[in-house]
């Protein structure tokens, strides 16, 4: 932990990172750590929030009424949905018939969460080809009569999903409106708000959005009534996976949004802390080690569907490769090919500082190697000063050669390329790592997620296709352009700061209305005091 001057009011950022093991906060400045902490995880991480927050303000000298936000990064909703935890029954309505009736919902879903969702599925009227024209009317009377059903059941989170609505979403939101006309209390998401191109990728990423909404007004509620109880006043934003915020309000609405955003912050933390902006990073915790690709200072989005718990999707999701490589990482001998040492993939993840061979346990972990081979000075040397050399050498090979092998396949050359290592476990990286042009661990590295979560910009996106039979190609871009910078005021950035950052045209010759997909995205920095509601994901 370091500390600063105390600062004046309302002039520092906290930024927190909820990570499977540690929960680490930071406190800023402009550009400036003013002070930093690590709190052990808690099963209630609003604890563990608290404990890192505090520890902060109080070590380091600050009063809450220094604080004008904080930013925080959670892996809660991926967490629930991995285990199949906290999830409600969600009904989906799909608006497409005549067709789609061969692929229903939930085709592609795991049994268990099939399950745990229900198989509440209404395929009604309605629907657009690629090219705007309708498949079929949409039918109220249709979907009164779901709307009914549904409330039957005692279902309350509904997805709805239109055929090609990134074309034309005017269904979706007509079905919206007739559906919480006859039943209010429905809590309704729209996949055009939320997923790409690609009809069942959609709706299940609305599905995942709508059965996390309850969980996410729960959680939000606690982050909120934990800066209450540390008599903070001021906004409360989230970091989403593109690696911008997102005010709370809109992270009630969106959850999915924050799928992947530990990995993000610690990107974003790292092009910051070394000033490196195209690379790759290294993010090392207990458990895991994330590695991802930074682009021009953000992260590489991943190009195709992404799979989250067994569910194929098409938010947008960071190209990141996860290995079983932490500090936690369980380390055994004779256990591989040939009696190779092997190195994870289980750990013993937040227990570290009780299982350790360094912390005084009996298990030796990756942590007890580092410390045993002189890459960390860490807890007591006692219990390692007698390990086998040999034994040590390998452990040590082993978890480079993994990194490594990790590093080549994210990279998009065989050229080298500078590696930051970041993250709590960043320790057991060795420098000169084969693949690497230069191998970076900044200064504040074990905190960098936490740190990425407080630099975070406001950012939003638009993902959509315009047919050029209704306007020209200046007009669709100046349109997406619009939208899109839109959506980043109303998800709380700044109007005057709002930037658009990347644009992707896409020309769809195979198509006979000369369509183009236009993929716009803007981020712009945070607005004082901002409480934006309303945005989308995506288009």
């Amino acid at each position: 932990m370091s500390a600063a001057q105390p600062a004046a009011p309302g002039t520092l950022r906290i930024g927190v990172d909820v990570g499977g093991t540690n929960t680490d906060a930071v406190a800023m400045s402009g550009n400036e750590v003013m002070g930093w902490s690590k709190a052990v995880t808690t099963p209630d991480v609003t604890d563990g929030i608290v404990t890192a927050v505090r520890a902060v303000l109080d070590d380091c000298g600050m009063s809450p009424e220094a604080i004008s936000a904080v930013m925080i990064g959670t892996t809660h909703f991926t967490n629930a949905l991995v285990e199949g935890r906290r999830l409600v029954p969600t009904a989906v309505v799909r608006l497409g018939l005549p067709a789609t009736r061969g692929l229903p919902p939930f085709i592609d879903w795991p049994g268990r969460l099939r399950a745990v969702l229900g198989d509440h599925v209404y395929l009604c009227h309605g629907g657009h080809e690629f090219d705007g024209r309708l498949i079929s009317p949409i039918d109220h009377d249709e979907l009164r009569a779901a709307a009914q059903d549904i409330v039957s059941k005692g279902v309350s989170s509904v997805a709805v999903a239109s055929v090609f609505s990134p074309v034309d979403d005017s269904y979706e939101a007509e079905a919206r409106d007739v559906l919480a006309g006859e039943a209010p209390e429905l809590d309704i998401s729209l996949s055009s708000e939320i997923g790409r191109l690609g009809l069942l990728e959609r709706e299940n990423a609305a599905v995942v959005n709508a059965c996390l909404r309850p969980l996410a007004e729960r959680t939000v509620s606690g982050l909120i009534g934990a800066l209450v109880e540390l008599g903070l006043d001021c906004p409360l934003h989230v970091s989403q996976n593109d690696g911008t915020l997102m005010s709370a309000d809109f992270a009630r609405r969106y959850p999915v949004a924050t799928f992947a955003s530990g990995p993000t912050n610690s990107m974003r933390g790292a092009a910051f802390l070394s000033g490196i902006r195209d690379g790759v990073v290294i993010d090392v915790g207990g458990t895991t080690s994330d590695i991802g690709v930074l682009v021009h200072g953000f992260p590489r989005e991943a190009s195709a569907a992404v799979s989250v718990a067994g569910v194929r999707t098409n938010f947008r999701m960071p190209d990141v490769l996860s290995l079983g490589l932490g500090g936690g990482s369980l380390v055994r001998s004779g256990d591989g090919v040939d009696g190779d040492v092997t190195v994870g993939p289980d750990s013993v993840g937040y227990e570290l500082t009780d299982r350790a061979l360094v912390f005084g346990g009996g298990e030796l972990t990756a942590t007890d190697i580092a410390a045993a081979a002189g890459m960390a000075d860490i807890g007591d040397r006692g219990p390692i000063s007698d390990m086998d050399p040999g034994l040590v050498g390998d452990a040590v090979e082993c978890m480079q050669d993994m990194l490594a092998t990790a590093v080549e396949q994210m990279k998009t050359s065989a050229d080298p390329v500078p590696v930051v290592v970041v993250g709590g476990g960043g320790v057991l990286v060795r420098d000169g790592l084969a693949g690497a042009s230069e191998t970076i661990r900044p200064d504040y590295f074990s905190v960098a997620s936490a740190i990425g979560a407080a630099i975070a910009q406001v950012g939003a996106e638009t993902d959509r296709v315009y047919s050029m039979a209704s306007m020209t190609r200046d007009e669709a871009m100046a349109e997406a352009r619009s939208v899109t910078s839109q959506r980043a005021v109303d998800a709380g950035a700044e109007a005057g700061t709002v930037e658009i950052t990347d644009i992707d045209e896409i020309p769809l010759t195979y198509l006979p209305s000369n369509a183009i997909r236009i993929r716009v995205k803007a981020v712009g920095d945070l607005a004082a005091g901002n409480g934006a509601s309303s945005g989308g994901v995506g288009t």
